[in-house]
């Protein structure tokens, strides 16, 4: 069973990035505050990133279930993300997006998780966001967490694990992995309840290209800080598919020699198995290629 652990949905994109907007235009590109960007596959012709066209990519390359996060650059899709869990009540789990204010905690109880977008906080003190992860801790939710570039909010995200031992933690874009620093943040996941995903490690590693060695060689050096228990793979979903395909993003590791099958196992689905309380899910059936 394997399990994407990071990748995102919209319906209609609104977002900024640096207090500027973000929107889709057509065949897969959006304004990027201001510059045109291809942000999705140009196939996706009208800037609707939908779950149905994720099941279909999921479908064709075998992935049982997904992790839904968000980010501030798509604009807030809480309420479209709860209508894609109704139709995909197994398959997927999806957060809901923190954006330094108070969220009700009835509102939180229709999610999975809660996404923080640290690295993009006003306020880039998580100390003073504390009261959002003991709302999560409270109501039994993870906490799925882009933090800033290497150890800059480290040291902050490590007292917040003590205070909240029983917290399931996700450090995201394996620790923004091709930054100086960026194995204090792997380091984080020695603690029981905090797990490493690799949602973005593909677009991290983007000019070495297929089959990216040195993210395979960051992939055993964070097994040695961290433990193999304690790494998911993820896409981040649809924009790493501008560069290669969303079987590709999984691909890479389920054909190297440089771990074994146990490890590949760990990291492709049971580990994110474990941590999001996935139930047992059926294996998309293998549709050969017209060119096999």
């Amino acid at each position: 069973m394997i399990i994407d652990a990071h990748l995102h949905l919209w319906d209609r994109q609104c977002g900024r990035v640096d207090e500027k907007p973000v929107f889709a235009l057509c065949e897969g590109k959006s304004n990027f505050g201001g510059e045109i960007r291809q942000m999705m596959p140009p196939y996706m012709l009208d800037g609707r990133n939908t779950a149905e066209m994720l099941i279909a990519n999921m479908n064709y390359a075998r992935v049982s279930g997904c992790v839904v996060t968000q980010e501030y650059i798509d604009g807030n899709q809480d309420r479209y993300l709860l209508e894609c869990k109704k139709k995909y009540p197994e398959r997927m789990k999806i957060c809901c997006l923190y954006e330094e204010r108070e969220i009700d905690s009835e509102w939180i109880r229709q999610f999975d998780g809660i996404k923080i977008c640290a690295g993009r906080l006003r306020d880039q003190n998580l100390l003073h966001h504390k009261e959002i992860f003991a709302k999560a801790d409270r109501l039994g939710r993870f906490i799925s967490i882009d933090l800033s570039d290497g150890e800059l909010q480290v040291k902050e995200m490590e007292k917040l694990i003590k205070m909240y031992p029983d917290l399931r933690i996700a450090i995201g874009h394996f620790g923004m992995v091709t930054t100086n620093g960026w194995e204090e943040q792997i380091a984080l996941a020695r603690h029981k309840n905090v797990y490493v995903e690799s949602g973005g490690i593909t677009w991290l590693f983007h000019k070495e290209f297929y089959p990216y060695p040195s993210a395979i060689q960051a992939i055993r050096t964070a097994i040695g800080i961290c433990g193999i228990e304690k790494i998911m793979w993820g896409s981040d979903y649809p924009r790493t598919m501008t560069a290669i395909t969303y079987d590709m993003s999984k691909d890479f590791i389920e054909k190297t020699s440089a771990l074994s099958e146990e490890e590949k196992n760990r990291i492709l689905g049971e580990n994110a198995k474990d941590f999001y309380g996935f139930p047992d899910l059926d294996v998309p059936e293998k549709i050969r290629n017209m060119v096999e």
